[in-house]
């Protein structure tokens, strides 16, 4: 990978960030009101690929080789900065979408009743179903490297297929409706491409020591 950065022009950048974040935007806003069109309980299924193990695989995985490699890297260079890039949007996508789930408090699918109802929302208890943490979390880690190297390595769009595992497992194993899962890959994408947008991100970065700036690795 190159240490130098790719800059899209800014009418291209605007067009795209607009158009991604009004999509979003209406989704979040609409999935309140939805009724069971696209929801629906699918059959149980947690058995194979979509075993909750592997799916707690690819989550902490991924977390690890983030915050490792931003460590690791430092920000002095465009892989450093792509890292604790990845770093600022898991951390602010999650804090949204665990304020959206207290706020929603959508019941989950295998809570709903026999047949599963998709209408239960604000219900309190402890009920977090909307949107998906974890769709949230992986899209919002993988994205800012599609919109970093993407260009330059077509290859590297094929990471999105870890959140589109992640949506389907999730609804699978019936913790998460299908609106759900969309709202999180539409919080965790948007919301990493408005800090891949900023030109003062990595914004955690900023606050760690300079042993962590410069990277771990630089001491080796």
């Amino acid at each position: 990978m190159r240490a130098d950065t790719f800059t899209a022009g800014p009418g291209r950048r605007r067009t795209g960030a607009t158009a991604l974040l009004a999509a979003a935007a209406s989704l979040l806003a609409a999935a309140p009101t939805c009724r069971a069109g696209i929801d629906r309980l699918v059959p149980y299924d947690g058995s194979g690929i979509w075993a909750r193990s592997n799916q707690e695989f690819v989550e902490y995985g991924l977390i690890a080789v983030t915050v490792g490699g931003a460590l690791w890297e430092g920000g002095e260079t465009r892989l450093g900065k792509t890292f604790w890039r990845s770093v600022d949007s898991s951390v602010a996508a999650g804090i949204v979408a665990q304020v959206m789930k207290v706020a929603f408090s959508r019941v989950r699918p295998r809570d709903s009743g026999p047949g599963g109802n998709p209408n239960l929302w604000f219900q309190g208890g402890g009920n977090q179903s909307f949107p998906s943490g974890e769709v949230t979390e992986v899209s919002s880690i993988v994205t800012p490297f599609m919109l970093e190297y993407g260009h330059d390595h077509p290859g590297v769009y094929a990471l999105a297929l870890l959140p589109v595992y992640d949506a389907i497992a999730r609804v699978k194993v019936q913790a998460h409706w299908q609106t759900d899962v969309l709202a999180g890959f539409a919080l965790g994408t948007g919301t990493a491409w408005l800090i891949h947008r900023s030109p003062n991100s990595p914004f955690i970065l900023k606050v760690m020591p300079h042993g962590i700036y410069v990277g771990i690795g630089k001491s080796f």
